[in-house]
């Protein structure tokens, strides 16, 4: 079935293709991407180096190879705190409907959301310093009220539900009920969300790293890619174009393959759609 949508198989191929490359650098790239050439230095795309060379004559496409690592590690923790947090907040809360327990859980992600999401990170990492680790907690607290209240919501329609009141009947408490019966049943709209919540933390990441807040040198990162361009893109306008490039195919992956998951997921919006 999924095959058979075309969103989520281009946006599954578009982020494939990137999990390939970053999980390739480990093991290889054309060059050493911290590796400083001078002689070399804005050199336009050629066999040698595909994607050209920057300003300090080290090979793009390698860059990019080891900049796709760097994202989508910083994107999996973030988003994964968010989850590993905010999942079982919601669930508590939708448990707890209408008690102070959920009025303080709930107050707390309004609190959070009272803050745009760039700047709840520059404000943890100017703080308490730049860093790829910074980055990743300060997106992922944002991520935190996101599944809190996408969980919540999704429960609370379940806790009025036939098999619900059933498992009450049989003696189960609410923590066992949100485990055993809730979990599974919302899960479908968790991994949708996850996967938008991933490409919005690849954009936040790249975000950081262009004003200078996230992973430091000499680890590259497409952010600080971009940031570096910014002043040369008149002499090698490559520089800014080909990290642009993989953050766009990058994100429009993520979301085609998200939507393309609501629709597989939601049989209702199939249905619209054919």
């Amino acid at each position: 079935m999924a095959l058979g949508h075309p969103a989520f198989v281009v946006g599954f191929a578009l982020s494939a293709l990137f999990v390939a490359l970053a999980l390739l650098s480990f093991v290889w790239t054309p060059y050493d991407p911290t590796k400083l050439a001078i002689a070399d230095k804005l050199q336009v795309p050629s066999l040698a180096h595909w994607f050209g060379t920057d300003h300090f004559g080290r090979d793009m496409f390698s860059m990019i190879m080891v900049g796709a690592r760097v994202s989508i590690a910083v994107a999996f923790v973030a988003v994964g705190i968010g989850i590993g947090l905010g999942v079982p907040l919601g669930l508590y809360a939708a448990a707890r409907r209408g008690s102070l327990v959920d009025e303080i859980i709930m107050r707390g992600n309004d609190l959070v959301f009272a803050f745009p999401s760039l700047l709840l990170a520059i404000m943890i990492t100017a703080v308490f310093g730049p860093g790829a680790i910074n980055a990743i907690i300060a997106i992922g607290i944002f991520n935190v009220p996101v599944f809190a209240r996408l969980a919540r919501g999704a429960a609370l329609a379940l806790w009025t539900r036939d098999f619900i009141l059933a498992a009450r009947v049989a003696g189960k408490g609410k923590v066992r009920i949100s485990a055993e019966h809730i979990l599974p049943n919302i899960a479908n709209l968790l991994i949708v969300q996850g996967t938008i919540q991933f490409s919005l933390a690849i954009l936040a990441e790249a975000a950081l790293a262009y004003v200078g807040l996230g992973a430091q040198p000499p680890l590259p990162s497409w952010g600080r890619m971009l940031a570096d361009a910014q002043t040369l893109i008149s002499l090698a306008p490559h520089m800014a174009l080909f990290p642009g490039f993989a953050i766009i195919v990058t994100v429009l992956g993520l979301n085609l393959m998200g939507d393309g998951l609501r629709d597989l997921f939601d049989p209702k919006l199939r249905r619209g759609r054919s």
